[in-house]
């Protein structure tokens, strides 16, 4: 049996040799100063948590909100609020997995289970990457559309100069990267902070929103967008993406360094979503009170929504503005899906893709049914095809979650950072919430209780 020699805490239950990943910019440590304050401290692990941030304030996102704000209310935010806190723990997790063993939970998996299993989860993987791509492309291509008014199809196709914007980041290294990712999550902070202001909403209805409703569970087309939210929150990928970007603020190899850079990756990746919380609330909140409240409860499209947000708020700039904060959020999660599928690639597989070819091949995948939507069933499909993309995120995250949870409570793998019983317990309940969420969703479809 080959063993890790050179991890700090043993040679643990993993099969295989640890290797170091074949990616640079991924991989490209961060220092700070012997001797610095907290603070410095929590600016150098600052980062990652807002890569893997921005996957959860994407087109999908958008696409699951505005549907379930203009459809229902205020009634799904307690369903944006549980997916949220479930996601804070699933990539508290992730962060673990990734600084205690020094493996990404792709080539855990590919360490752990046979090749035909390996196989089988790396198909899954690169199925939720693509999915995820196929947002990116089509709200790439709306926003396009909104600012600028080219055609849909032109916009879907304009997308594959996205590799571009990858290259530029590449060559100017990883922190440029991340200081970019922050400057799109602020500017798209600010767009809904501005159309909150306007649209004045009933924030009495507003709190009795995060007040779960056993509505959303007997009611299949509530239920249908709710687990749309929480395949757009809770992504798969971004379990993968995070297990290896923690790696770059591993800064001392003992055990007590290894519990400071959790404990600080932790911290960092909890802000940024509880910021990406924030900005998902927005964008709920604004189409209840837009839309829901007047009336519009069945926004088929977010052109739609765009064009009706200058009439009933009175207010030019709003449009603009949701257009803009599209394109961020498009653009912002097309660097942290390239970078995920290279990870996954290489892990599963022991394969490095240049940048430019990985995002290539993606984008080539997720531009086919793109093409289709706006092709053969126009701007109207648009809106119904994210949220089943991120319904499909959705049924993809448990073959994610479990290998996740299964290696970080197992102490022969871990050793003394194992996670704690209680972090443990409170893992398996919310993989077994996802696991029962898809089977009733799956079961409503056969039943043709869901319609697509």
């Amino acid at each position: 049996m080959k063993t890790n020699e050179d991890h700090p805490i043993g040679n643990l239950g993993w099969r295989l040799l640890r290797k170091k990943s074949k990616l640079p910019l991924v991989y490209h440590k961060i220092s700070y100063p012997q001797g610095a304050s907290i603070f410095r401290k929590m600016f150098a692990f600052a980062g990652p948590g807002y890569l893997v941030a921005v996957g959860y304030m994407d087109p999908g996102n958008w696409a699951t909100s505005i549907a379930g704000g203009s459809s229902f209310g205020y009634t799904l935010l307690s369903v944006v609020m549980l997916a949220s806190l479930m996601a804070i723990v699933l990539q508290s997790l992730s962060a673990r997995l990734g600084i205690a063993t020094g493996r990404d939970l792709a080539q855990a998996c590919k360490d752990h289970y046979s090749p035909a299993k390996s196989f089988c989860l790396w198909v899954l993987a690169e199925l939720a990457i693509c999915a995820t791509d196929l947002a990116e492309v089509i709200g790439t291509a709306i926003a396009l559309n909104l600012l600028f008014g080219i055609p849909l199809a032109w916009g879907v196709a304009i997308t594959v100069a996205d590799v571009l914007l990858i290259l530029l980041l590449q060559a100017r290294g990883y922190r440029y990267m991340e200081g970019f990712i922050v400057s799109l999550i602020l500017l798209i902070a600010f767009c809904f902070v501005y159309e909150l202001v306007l649209t004045n909403p009933n924030w009495t209805n507003v709190i009795a929103g995060f007040v779960p409703s056993l509505q959303i569970v007997t009611n299949p087309e509530m239920l249908f967008i709710a687990i749309g939210i929480l395949g757009a929150t809770v992504m798969p990928h971004n379990l993968y993406l995070h297990s290896a970007l923690v790696q770059t603020r591993i800064l001392d190899e003992t055990e007590s360094g290894r519990r400071e850079a959790i404990r600080y990756a932790t911290i960092d990746s909890t802000i940024a979503l509880t910021f990406a919380l924030l900005i998902n609330v927005a964008i709920l909140i604004v189409a209840a009170a837009t839309f829901y409240a007047h009336g519009y409860t069945h926004i088929k499209e977010i052109q739609e929504a765009h064009k009706m947000l200058t009439p009933l708020l009175g207010a030019s700039a709003a449009s603009i503005l949701f257009a803009i904060a599209l394109l961020a959020s498009s653009q912002s999660s097309t660097i942290t899906g390239t970078l995920s599928g290279q990870i996954v690639m290489e892990g599963f597989l022991d394969i490095r893709l240049p940048y430019w070819l990985r995002r290539f091949i993606t984008r080539l995948i997720a531009l086919v049914p793109g093409m289709i939507a706006v092709v053969y069933y126009g701007p109207s499909g648009t809106l119904q095809l994210l949220v089943i993309s991120q319904v499909i995120l959705s049924l993809q995250l448990p073959f994610a979650v479990i290998p996740l949870v299964k290696f970080t409570s197992d102490h022969t793998k871990m050793g003394a950072l194992v996670s704690p019983k209680w972090l443990t317990v409170i893992a398996w309940i919310i993989t077994a919430l996802i696991i029962m969420l898809n089977l009733k969703l799956i079961y409503d479809t056969l039943l043709g209780a869901i319609i697509f």
